[in-house]
This record gives C-alpha cells, structure tokens and sequence, in this order.
C-alpha cells in the first residue's frame, strides 16, 4: 500500500521512528531505530503489514533490506518481530552468505532464532536467495557455478569464489572452470 515515505526524522523510541510528511507523523517500526538521527530528511522504504488486529508499518533505508524484510516474514514461524531482529545486524549480505552456506550457528546469535528457527529460515530461502543471485549474473558466471554444481559444490561453496570469477571473466569457461576447481579444493 504504501511504497516509501520521504519526510523528516521527528521522534525515535526503541521500537521505531516517527517520521513527518505533510504535516503527518507516521509512526514505523525500524530496525536499528537510534541509528537514525532526528531532524534527518530521507526516504524510507516501507512495508505495511496486516493481520486481523494490527496494522503496523514497518519502514527500511534501502530497497534491499525491504525486500529481505518480505523474505524473512514468509519463512514458516518468522514474524515481523524477528525478522527485524535479525536486519538490527545491518549486514543483510552476510546474512545471505549464512542462508546459502547453511550457517546455522550465524543466525543463532539473533534474538529469538534457536536451532529450529534458524534451520527453517535455510530451508524456506536457500532456494530462493540462490535463484535471486544467479538472476543477475553474467552469462559466464552463470556457466561457470552451474558446471560446479553439476560437480557437486552447493550455493555457499560457490559464493565464496564469486569476485574470483568476477575478476577473471577475460578466462575462457573452461579455465574458469579448472581456476575455480584449485581455488575450492
């Protein structure tokens, strides 16, 4: 419903901002909420989520934690609540590289997230991440993980190697390939 709001920074409490456009105060839900400053103008990247008694908008610096946001909220058990505990790290690409390695002991360190929580979390969004990355890749890129995975190496293995392949795609795939095979083993 509502996409983003610009305005300025008028209140921060422990749970969310209050941010003024128009002459209206809307109240967000943010992680981090004393990492923004009052007064500060910017645009907040929101998402209003809805249940039989609540509406409750929660709002995010980037369009990427945004969308991290809406991943986190459909994993089976994981509510708003703890998915911002989780974005309160402010590093949602370390977060992924934890969710495609299957680091269960990474997201265990987040409130609320125990063995079962951060298992599902692996489980309903390895696929997911892992078709999103792949999605904006070089074709070369693309050949090169797909012959490795075709040899067995899983998402977290391959990330690992990513500015490798980045920074040698003048190789030929073959020995791509064969480069990224050492750097592995």
């Amino acid at each position: 419903m509502y996409y983003y709001i610009k305005g300025i920074i008028t209140g921060t409490v422990a749970s969310g901002i209050v941010i003024e456009n128009n002459g209206v105060g809307y109240f967000v839900k943010t992680p981090n909420p004393f990492s923004f400053t009052l007064h500060e103008e910017l645009t907040l990247y929101t998402h209003l989520h809805v249940r039989e008694d609540i509406f409750e908008l929660y709002g995010f610096r980037t369009q990427e934690e945004k969308d991290f946001f809406i991943k986190l909220i459909s994993v089976k058990g994981l509510g708003p609540k703890g998915a911002l505990a989780i974005l309160a790290s402010g590093d949602t690409h370390r977060l992924e590289e934890a969710i495609l390695s299957s680091d269960v002991k990474y997201l265990q360190r987040f409130p609320g997230i125990g063995p079962k929580a951060s298992s599902q979390i692996i489980l309903d969004l390895q696929g997911k991440l892992a078709m999103a990355s792949s999605a904006t890749e070089h074709p070369k890129v693309k050949n090169v993980k797909e012959a490795l995975r075709f040899l067995g190496y899983n998402p977290g293995e391959l990330k690992k190697i990513d500015s490798f392949i980045q920074a040698n795609l003048d190789l030929s795939i073959e020995e791509l390939v064969k480069q990224s095979l050492r750097k592995l083993l």
